[in-house]
């Protein structure tokens, strides 16, 4: 009966013991940080590309996005979602040579006459490193959007896809495939190279 006491005692002791600790290391401030749980990373699927990027463009845009309230008094007083959002975007155009048809390429001799497809913008994503939320309010008798921002960055990468064709993205990207596809078949032997136009 002491044996069993004396035990039962000391796991009292103990449990108390790692409870204080516990608690006092958590009013200490030295609680544990974020938990990543590791989980399964699954391929969906394997693309083959024959893209020739060329170019990249690095704009940045500010989108302001700004949904009023759908009530009577939020519209009264003028009450509205608001985001400002700085977005950083990256735009990347070349040429798809899986358009290159077998008529399109010509070889005679020590010359090569080639028509290449027309150049197109490859990609057009947003940096995440440097693409922020500048501020974001919700006002009175107005709900909150939980898509605002996402509806921002997708107004964002349509906004910088058409400010990088105005600025003559597709003309870079064309001049630089024919400065590399020239230096390609002249390394290759050939001393002429014409492009035939589109």
């Amino acid at each position: 009966t002491r044996l069993v006491f004396s035990a039962s005692v000391a796991l009292v002791v103990l449990g108390v013991g790692l409870w204080l600790g516990v608690s006092l290391s958590r009013w200490a401030g030295a609680s544990p940080g974020p938990k990543m749980l590791n989980t399964a990373t699954v391929l969906q699927q394997v693309k083959t590309l024959s893209e020739l990027v060329t170019v990249q463009y690095v704009m940045e845009k500010v989108v302001v996005l700004e949904v009023p309230a759908d009530n009577i008094i939020g519209k009264m007083v003028g009450s509205q979602d608001r985001v400002l959002l700085l977005a950083h975007g990256i735009v990347k155009a070349g040429i798809n040579l899986q358009r290159l048809a077998p008529e399109d390429l010509q070889v005679n001799g020590k010359k090569v006459t080639i028509k290449l497809p027309p150049a197109e913008i490859t990609s057009c994503s947003l940096d995440e490193g440097l693409t922020k939320v500048i501020d974001r309010t919700t006002g009175l008798f107005t709900s909150f959007d939980k898509n605002l921002e996402q509806t921002a960055r997708q107004h964002a990468v349509e906004d910088i896809s058409r400010a990088a064709r105005t600025s003559g993205i597709l003309k870079d990207a064309d001049d630089r495939a024919r400065a590399q596809v020239k230096n390609l078949f002249t390394q290759l032997g050939f001393e002429e190279v014409e492009f035939l136009p589109r």
